[in-house]
């Protein structure tokens, strides 16, 4: 299991690299939760994600002779975005394995940044035995997008900076909703807010029918999607918890929480109404669950990070223009 110095030395290596995006609160958001709510913007990154955080962080520790051989990673998106920049950044050629469904927006951005994108389908391929075998044939190091203990120090650095900016206010939350698909950014962050704030509460926030954390805390054990499950919420639908954030999950988490694409587009409607703010399906989940009243929020600090706004125009409007 990483430790809070881990979570500290990546602040350091991302310091001018990542933005440190801003701890919000909103008026009509307390209104409805009857408690103060404080809203982690990560879709405010310069890639639109929390993604470079982790990316950055393992590529930067790649040794002289990994860096010339290139990085090769699998995402729907946003950790390609990530790899992308990182591997601009730091002069790094990167090849990403993407589904061939993924949002145009995410696709076209990983482009502009310098990523190679090698396409798959989603839904009968297996994206981490292509990325293996580019790897493989390339002798390129593989840039997880989860499951490796620098990933998860560098998506740490989140809730490093919700503690920090929480308590800059005076104003440590009772309560912190995060964003769960394959358990990066949720285990690296909830390290960081325990090692900060001892008493705090944490728990995921997943898609209804891709609650395998959810599941997995409650059972003590890896368990998996079912199959053909799907959901908007792209860039949630990993099959099952990493090995590696699981083992953080099961130690300083509360039950998970879950959320339904309904929800999810009524927290979208409200972030752009409400916080003037563009949010991707996967990124207002934590949002989705505070305003749908999935926890208890009346009276308590409660924390919810939006993870990413890289969505496609036509999706969104489509969702805006909506009625619930």
């Amino acid at each position: 299991m990483i430790d809070i110095a881990a979570i500290e030395a990546a602040a350091g290596r991302l310091d001018g690299v990542a933005v440190r995006t801003p701890l919000i609160r909103n008026d009509e958001l307390d209104r409805i939760a009857g408690g103060r709510v404080l809203v982690k913007a990560e879709n405010l990154q310069a890639i639109g994600s929390f993604k470079i955080r982790g990316a950055y962080n393992l590529m930067s520790q790649l040794s002289g002779a990994e860096t010339t051989r290139g990085v090769v990673a699998f995402s729907s998106g946003n950790h390609a975005q990530g790899v992308a920049l990182a591997g601009r950044l730091l002069g790094i050629h990167a090849a990403i394995v993407m589904p061939e469904d993924a949002p145009r927006a995410k696709i076209d951005s990983t482009r502009r940044l310098g990523g190679e994108i090698i396409t798959y389908d989603r839904y009968t391929g297996d994206r981490e035995a292509i990325a293996s075998k580019v790897a493989t044939e390339r002798g390129a190091a593989l840039v997880p997008s989860y499951d490796h203990e620098h990933i998860i120090a560098g998506q740490g650095t989140v809730g490093l900076e919700i503690a920090e900016q929480a308590l800059e206010i005076q104003a440590p939350p009772d309560q912190v909703l995060i964003n769960c698909g394959g358990g990066g950014l949720s285990a690296g962050s909830a390290v960081a807010l325990k090692a900060r704030l001892k008493a705090v509460s944490i728990r995921t926030v997943e898609p209804d029918d891709f609650d395998d954390t959810a599941r997995s805390i409650a059972a003590d054990e890896r368990l998996m999607v079912v199959a053909g499950s799907r959901s908007i919420c792209d860039s949630l639908l990993a099959e099952t918890p990493g090995l590696l954030p699981f083992e953080i999950h099961r130690q300083l988490f509360d039950a998970g929480l879950t959320v339904s694409d309904r929800e999810v587009c009524n927290a979208m409607r409200f972030a752009f109404q409400n916080l003037k703010m563009v949010v991707e399906p996967g990124g207002a989940v934590s949002l989705a669950a505070v305003l749908s009243g999935k926890i208890e929020t009346a009276g308590k600090t409660t924390a919810v990070v939006i993870s990413g706004g890289n969505v496609d125009l036509e999706q969104f409007a489509a969702i805006q223009e909506s009625a619930d």
